[in-house]
């Protein structure tokens, strides 16, 4: 199984709050509990384990906010964040579907996560 840490370093802080923001949004956690009166017969109708996430909802929505704003500045860059963390591919597989090496994948990633950190930024001094 491949680890999400390329050659074994550990992730960086804003790396770290992508990744929860990943899990976050795969599970379902920023949708709206409203949807639709079915949907919400369906779903109480079923055992939910409670999953307990190292990010807070503030935390998420601001970083999903700050990804959003990068896909519509640098739409190649936004999307390799939102298919990494987001979707969970595998960087081989970002990197195909763009055309591209996979290091220039990487380059891409860490280029969106530094915009990210910089756009979180004052989420950070005001925590």
């Amino acid at each position: 199984m491949m680890i999400r840490k390329p050659l074994g370093r550990p992730l960086g802080d804003t790396e770290y709050l992508l990744e929860q923001w990943g899990w976050w949004r795969m599970d379902g956690m920023g949708v709206p509990s409203y949807a639709s009166p079915m949907f919400a017969l369906m779903r109480d109708a079923l055992p939910s384990p409670t999953k307990s996430y190292c990010i807070t909802d503030d935390w998420a929505v601001g970083i999903d906010r700050a990804v959003a704003r990068l896909s519509t500045r640098d739409q190649q860059m936004g999307d390799v964040l939102w298919l990494y963390f987001g979707a969970k591919w595998p960087m081989l597989r970002v990197g195909k579907h763009f055309r591209i090496s996979e290091a220039k994948a990487r380059e891409l990633k860490q280029a969106g996560v530094a915009w990210v950190d910089c756009a979180v930024a004052g989420l950070r001094d005001a925590a």
